[in-house]
């Protein structure tokens, strides 16, 4: 392992700066340092969270999520109500917003921006988020209708992600499909300027903007300038951030966080309510895996604190259960069916099984070795996760063969049917979403990669997303957590955690992690030079 230590020498630092451009220390521009960059900034085209973080400064939503990841907040809507039969919603929306352009915003854009989202003809990877619309339509000048087909309990937190962000409509006609690429015109705090794909994206303060939610103290932008850049290096990038040519970053090296935290002068705060999860899920129906015994093992085998600590240097936590502890809905008795690290215990579950040791330490049964493939994302983390967890799965006798890709590739790849596992991680705010996600049938092949087609799981899901009472709601996704938890669908690894790292250049730095949006609005922050 490389000493940090060695990273840091002034030497060493002052040679890896030549790959970030000298900053001025003055009071504009703020620079945000991130590793990755989106493929396009249209809020119904991508579901990157490296759009989502940008998206949250360019544009508004309807609602907003406080820091607590839990309580819906106000934004474009100063206030709904929603009907007795959770099928109408009605939003009040504000009349002082102004696009960057400066024109008013009307209510026919906000009807507009939602149709366009949850509209089939459009296609969007997202769509589905906005539950099972019936009609959205405007009241007057300033009263939304969105009206349901059937009850859809997680629209609210639906409605404060990125892509259920209110934009021009002459902007995305003029631009067609270059929306989000060579422009953009939202209500946002700021406006967008600039965009170098994979190097950097450049924001203005929206001069007109004061309306920002009641979670800041602040509801104007105090910054003129704030440039995104992509330093996909990570030491690179803790260089930077140590010399003080970027100012902030939610993307350091977790083994640098305790070193920031020394420097005179530097912000180094976590997010505890931040949920961004990882996890190996098996396809359900393929040879080896579909073993339910051989799932199980897997889950008693790799042991998931060891590679906590060892990804994230003891700033990150294990996977308890299926869901994050976080959550809302998330339920602690589903948590007792997770098996718990005893190698030994795995190695005679699978004996037990069936799977008897072969000569080259690897099980077999019926003349078919305990040997499948995983797919993944190369990215900082996954060649470790997944080698660690190769080297616990061999010691109980089952082969675990790896293959990342390039992002570019990886997508591609992990839409196909080739893989036995996949390695994924993933934001998300509700139980609901997460297992509508990832498990109903009408899913599969992706996002549902597992192809878990299960008439239960699919009753559960649908019983809690319709529900209009909590306590049902609760009661069928705990039903259906606890399933998905015996069925050992997933192995739950770990949860990524959310850092941010400031200078002693800015002030109001404060993780939020909304979709992984670290800064969420961008707004409270200030610039001291």
């Amino acid at each position: 392992m490389f000493k940090l230590s060695t990273l840091l020498l002034a030497g060493a630092a002052a040679a890896t700066f030549a790959a970030v451009p000298a900053v001025a220390q003055q009071k504009a521009p703020l620079s945000i340092l991130r590793i990755i960059d989106a493929d396009n900034y249209d809020p119904i085209r991508t579901t990157a969270t490296a759009a989502a973080e940008v998206m949250y400064m360019l544009a508004d939503t309807l609602v907003t999520v406080d820091f607590d990841m839990k309580t819906i907040k106000p934004g474009l809507a100063e206030s709904w109500t929603i009907s007795p039969d959770g099928l109408t919603y009605t939003f009040k929306i504000r009349k002082d917003v102004k696009f960057c352009d400066g024109r008013p915003m009307s209510i026919d854009d906000v009807v507009y921006s939602l149709r366009r989202w949850t509209d089939p003809a459009n296609k969007s990877p997202v769509s589905f988020r906005g539950g099972p619309v019936k009609d959205i339509r405007a009241d007057g000048d300033s009263t939304l209708i969105y009206e349901l087909k059937e009850p859809y309990g997680d629209l609210m937190f639906q409605l404060a992600l990125s892509f259920a962000s209110v934009v021009d409509k002459a902007t995305v006609e003029k631009l067609g499909a270059n929306f989000g690429v060579q422009g953009f015109n939202g209500t946002g705090p700021y406006c967008w300027s600039k965009w170098t794909p994979r190097q950097e994206l450049v924001l203005k303060k929206n001069p007109h903007y004061s309306w920002g939610p009641p979670i800041y103290k602040d509801p104007k932008p105090q910054i003129d300038e704030i440039v995104w850049k992509v330093i996909p290096e990570s030491n690179t990038l803790m260089a930077a951030i140590q010399a003080k040519q970027a100012d902030v970053t939610y993307y350091m090296p977790y083994i640098a966080l305790d070193t920031m935290q020394r420097i005179p002068g530097m912000t180094v705060q976590r997010q505890d309510n931040y949920i961004y999860d990882v996890f190996m899920g098996f396809k359900v129906d393929k040879p080896v895996v579909k073993d339910k015994a051989i799932r199980e093992a897997a889950n008693m085998a790799v042991d998931k604190e060891a590679i906590a600590k060892a990804i994230y240097f003891g700033k990150g936590r294990s996977l308890p259960s299926l869901l994050n502890p976080a959550v809302v809905d998330y339920d602690q008795n589903s948590a007792k069916a997770m098996p718990k690290h005893d190698p030994k215990a795995a190695a005679k579950l699978l004996e037990d099984a069936g799977w008897k040791m072969g000569a080259d330490g690897i099980r077999e049964k019926d003349g078919e070795k305990a040997s499948f493939t995983v797919y993944g994302i190369r990215n900082s983390d996954n060649p470790r996760i997944s080698e660690a967890m190769q080297a616990d799965l061999r010691k109980v006798g089952i082969d675990m063969k790896i293959q990342l890709w390039d992002a570019t590739v990886a997508w591609g790849k992990l839409a196909t049917q080739e893989f036995d596992a996949f390695l994924m991680s993933y934001p998300y705010v509700t139980a609901t979403e997460a297992m509508s996600l990832y498990f109903r049938s009408q899913q599969a092949p992706t996002p549902n990669r597992m192809n878990w087609k299960n008439p239960k799981t699919d009753e559960l899901l649908k019983a809690a997303s319709m529900a209009t009472d909590a306590d049902k709601r609760k009661q069928a996704l705990a039903e259906v957590q606890t399933q998905l938890t015996e069925a050992n669908v997933w192995v739950p690894l770990s949860s990524q955690p959310l850092w941010i790292v400031a200078t002693d250049r800015v002030e109001g730095a404060r993780a939020h992690g909304l979709y992984g949006a670290g800064l969420y609005k961008g707004l409270d922050l200030k610039l001291k030079r």
